[in-house]
């Protein structure tokens, strides 16, 4: 066996019993940018897709004694997305359907020309764009529920927006916090969507998700045979978003070690993969997430003072859910129009008594609780009208906890509730002070002393 071309091109596996036939489609193959590895017998072949993962196999039919057709499942069985092209000089109709019956995508008789392997590797090619295409959009799917609308019904919301339009145009850093669930990711997006690089990529790192040497490798990428497992050059998150956004979730859990080459890279653009030398840049425009208190890590040693006055060159502190109350049944509707369209049934309503709960519950997980409510009672509930029976037990029960008028609460716990609900079920601030024959003054000095009890 023998191997040939840079690593990060299209792999290719050519098994051919025939040494010059091996070498022949080799040259062409090189010749089109493939990185090729010859093998001569079944055997052989078997071994080498042990030792790389291939895109590509040129299979000939008959491997001196052996059947290329036989070898066929078993190449697909270690690369179950292995493109296989069949190549004899017995061509025929008969061996053709086999070949294709046994997984092979295509079939090329000998002698065969350039055009023939070049039309070959280029279908390969855009079945494999194809297949990414799919199942990026079918990851998309998986994950879309509808978010918060961009036209915010709340006033904090609504100054968040203005912000965020203010900022997308200039390329400089920002940082997203407030709790986990308050839709910072979608916002980053949004952000990213407004920018002038809106249709280039968006690349995603889940800081959490990952630790030390694999964290670094997902970011900037590394080189072949840099750890165990890498098998071949990978770029990072940071290539993937060549000319687009880097968004970096949960920034605050990136570790210490990885902190100093993010901050390299914000500065000025460069980085190297793991394990290679060679100095790379990258156009990216970095937008990170936090749920943590990043001054307070800072002052306890585990952030980078450096490294947050680079990230948050534009802040923006995204309110909780329990802080923006008009929202949660605006939400709440277009949640169950979402998961009923999913589910092929007409979209439930809320009834009277379900919006009441929702709008008394603190939502702690903010609009990913409440996305979860409604998709769990779309799901359990048949019925075209939701009924508090239709949430989570931890709502209904919050709801009937709820002060009420006559009930043993204080007085103060009762007006606490009226001014919340009635905040909620209103669009302004002025609309609900009206309401509630109180000066806007004294509505909003009430409303900050109850949103944060």
């Amino acid at each position: 066996m023998s191997e040939a071309a840079p690593s990060e091109a299209m792999r290719v596996l050519v098994v051919d019993d025939e040494r010059n036939i091996r070498k022949t489609l080799a040259i062409c193959l090189q010749g089109l940018g493939c990185a090729v590895t010859e093998a001569g017998t079944s055997a052989a072949a078997l071994e080498a897709l042990e030792r790389s993962p291939f895109d590509l196999a040129f299979v000939d039919l008959r491997l001196g004694s052996e059947d290329g057709l036989a070898l066929l499942p078993r190449l697909l069985a270690g690369r179950p997305g292995l493109d296989i092209v069949m190549i004899t000089a017995y061509a025929a109709v008969d061996t053709a359907v086999e070949a294709i019956r046994r997984g092979a995508k295509d079939y090329v008789g000998k002698p065969f020309t350039p055009a023939q392997i070049r039309r070959a590797v280029e279908q390969s090619r855009e079945r494999k764009q194809v297949a990414r295409r799919l199942a990026d959009l079918e990851e998309r799917l998986a994950d879309a529920a509808p978010e918060p609308s961009l036209d915010a019904q709340s006033a904090p919301m609504r100054a968040l927006m203005e912000v965020i339009a203010r900022a997308a145009p200039h390329d400089v850093p920002v940082l997203f916090t407030g709790e986990s669930g308050t839709g910072k990711s979608v916002l980053a997006r949004t952000l990213h969507d407004l920018s002038p690089r809106k249709g280039r990529p968006f690349a995603v790192v889940n800081c959490p998700a990952l630790s030390g040497e694999l964290l670094v490798s997902e970011l900037f990428g590394h080189a072949q045979g840099a750890f165990t497992g890498a098998v071949r050059d990978q770029p990072g998150r940071v290539e993937a978003a060549e000319g687009g956004t880097l968004f970096l979730d949960e920034i605050g859990e990136l570790p210490g070690a990885l902190q100093a080459k993010l901050l390299r890279f914000l500065q000025d653009k460069q980085y190297e993969r793991v394990g290679e030398t060679r100095t790379r840049r990258a156009d990216v425009r970095v937008v990170a997430a936090t749920n943590r208190d990043l001054a307070a890590a800072v002052r306890s040693g585990l952030f980078r003072e450096d490294l947050l006055f680079r990230l948050n060159v534009v802040e923006v502190t995204v309110p909780p859910l329990r802080q923006r109350r008009e929202e949660i049944l605006p939400l709440a509707r277009r949640f169950l129009a979402f998961f009923a369209r999913a589910a092929r049934r007409a979209a439930p309503e809320l009834s009277p008594e379900a919006g009441r709960a929702l709008l008394a519950y603190p939502w702690p997980g903010n609009v990913r609780e409440l996305r979860n409510a409604i998709e769990r009672a779309v799901i359990l509930s048949p019925g075209q009208v939701l009924s508090p029976e239709s949430c989570p037990e931890r709502i209904v029960q919050h709801d009937a906890q709820a002060p009420s008028v006559g009930g043993d609460f204080s007085a103060e716990a009762v007006e606490r509730e009226h001014i919340l609900r009635v905040l909620a079920r209103t669009r302004t601030q002025e609309e609900a002070a009206q309401i509630l024959g109180l000066d806007a003054s004294t509505l909003w000095r009430k409303r900050r002393k109850y949103e944060g009890g």
